[in-house]
């Protein structure tokens, strides 16, 4: 077989390959050869076609088969030939299809993996923060708690923040009424900031049983294209105007929230551990963003355009799928995936190259220790390992996370790091 390669850019390269027409000539009579014990002909016995026959009858389906398997094979056995490592699947344009029983000549342009010269781990800076759960942190988010659980009573005033106030609405835009735009009964938590703000602010200072009209500006993203920016007026009859009431802190609030006996002390403690776990988690986040921060900063790439290509449209579909979309018009634009892609594709090659420079392989103890951690969050946590153990789409998930989770380690313990003091409100609030 030989093969020539030209660089056609950075990363771009254009090979050109010819293959013996002896081994297509092979591929092709060890084809019909099998083809010839399973195929069935009238006025043949199952088995005893001969080849000379499954050849005239098949002879051209088959090389076109062979040919683009042996394209393919031969592509594969090139780049490693070349010691190349393609960053994606090559376009492939035939010169000659073995016509005639000639070679087998072909191109293909693809785009390879650039060659990373990692930056000394050593020199890069890590900022990794430090918090604790403290007892004004567990009384704020048992205040939460409370929240979630209020009482509305309803009240002769002027509405404001915190009130319930229940609407009749219809909406119009230059006089025309709009889908979507009526609505009977509907509460509106003052200050939610669940409903437009111009709505919502409508609605401050009402009284029950009062009649406005208000004008509304949708926003410019709004999910609804057809009202995106524009103005509408919005006809209200106020049902009511209700006052929350938070529950007191005693059994049985401690009830709604599943714990049967202990009442607020022990309601206290599982808060406290929960809120233990999700700054440790949080705290582990925010210190791999960080690495992962430097290396990108420390180590810049030119990325393969078709990795970042795949990335993007992985990330377009994700996005479809959470959105409901029901096929490729109703996606999101592209464009707002590039950045996201681009340092994913950056990352998975950095990675890549520390777990190949430092030898790591994945720690098995630490996968079964997140599988644990898994299947803890079932009411059949035994079950749920069973299930998992025999899942190898989420084997390789976990083995992948606790994989990255090594190439942090590994990092860490040759960077600079430095602590820094945070809170957990602090961190809750990262990334919101």
């Amino acid at each position: 077989m030989q093969v020539s390669v030209e660089s056609i850019g950075t990363l771009e390269r254009r090979m050109e390959v010819q293959v013996p027409a002896a081994r297509i000539e092979q591929a092709v009579d060890e084809r019909l050869q099998r083809m010839s014990r399973t195929v069935r002909l009238k006025g043949f016995r199952p088995g005893k076609v001969p080849v000379k026959v499954v050849r005239q009858q098949f002879g051209q389906q088959v090389r076109q088969e062979v040919l683009g398997d042996v394209m393919q094979s031969s592509f594969a056995e090139a780049v490693v030939q070349e010691k190349l490592i393609p960053a994606a699947g090559p376009r492939i344009e035939p010169i000659d299809l073995a016509g005639g029983g000639g070679d087998l000549k072909y191109r293909a342009v693809f785009e390879i993996v650039p060659t990373i010269e990692l930056a000394p781990a050593e020199q890069l800076q890590v900022e990794r923060l430090t918090a604790e759960v403290t007892d004004a942190d567990v009384d704020a988010m048992i205040q939460n708690l409370r929240e979630q659980r209020p009482n509305y009573v309803s009240v002769e005033r002027e509405a404001r923040d915190t009130d319930r106030v229940t609407v009749d609405f219809e909406g119009s835009i230059d006089g025309v009424a709009f889908e979507g735009g009526k609505g009977e009964n509907v509460p509106v938590v003052l200050g939610a900031g669940r409903m437009i703000a111009d709505f919502e602010a409508g609605l401050q200072g009402v009284r029950s049983g009062e009649v406005k009209t208000i004008e509304v500006t949708f926003p410019e993203n709004y999910q609804a294209a057809d009202l995106a920016g524009k103005k509408a007026q919005f006809a209200l009859t106020v049902k009511s105007v209700e006052e929350r009431q938070l529950p007191e802190l005693d059994d049985e609030f401690c009830k709604s929230y599943g714990i049967a006996a202990g009442g607020i002390e022990r309601l206290r403690e599982e808060v406290t551990d929960n809120m233990k776990r999700e700054l440790t988690n949080a705290l582990a986040a925010r210190l791999k963003q960080q690495v992962m921060d430097g290396l990108l900063a420390a180590n810049p790439l030119e990325l393969p355009k078709s990795m970042v290509e795949i990335q993007v449209r992985d990330l377009q579909l994700d996005a479809g799928r959470r959105m409901g979309a029901q096929d490729a018009s109703q996606l999101p634009p592209a464009d707002g995936f590039q950045e996201p892609a681009r340092r994913r594709v950056a990352l998975t090659l950095l990675l890549g190259e520390i777990i190949r420079k430092a030898e790591l392989q994945v720690d098995q103890a630490k996968v079964q220790e997140r599988l644990q951690e898994l299947t803890r969050q079932y009411p059949d946590s035994d079950q749920a390992m069973q299930q998992f153990r025999g899942n190898p789409q989420v084997l390789r998930q976990l083995e992948a996370m606790v994989l990255e989770g090594q190439v942090v380690d590994w990092v860490l313990e040759r960077a600079q790091v430095s602590d820094k003091a945070s809170s957990f409100k602090e961190l809750m609030s990262f990334g919101t």
